[in-house]
């Protein structure tokens, strides 16, 4: 068997990357932020935080609040053709 080369934040040097005037400490409302079941929310990546976030091939796209798993949210967005569920953190949404 061969290993996989890289990990998860693999070629995502610029995807992943803060604007210049957004750099410094995160607003702690970012982690307290309430969404409701139905709200359409975009996948906006936070960096700095690496607890729950979805896979970089998702940034960007919008999706639908389905549910809460603990401090996160479950959030169904189309790949594609296929309806896939996320994972997310407030941190990395946008309402």
């Amino acid at each position: 068997m061969v290993d996989r080369t890289g990990g998860f934040r693999r070629k995502t040097r610029h995807k992943l990357q803060k604007n210049v005037r957004d750099t410094g400490k995160i607003s702690l409302r970012r982690y307290l932020t309430e969404f409701k079941e139905g709200q359409r929310v975009i996948l906006n990546a936070e960096p700095a935080v690496q607890k729950g976030m979805y896979f970089p091939r998702f940034h960007g796209k919008s999706g639908v609040i389905k549910g809460k798993k603990g401090n996160c949210y479950e959030v169904e967005i189309k790949d594609g053709s296929k309806i896939k569920t996320v994972i997310v953190h407030p941190v990395h949404l946008k309402g």
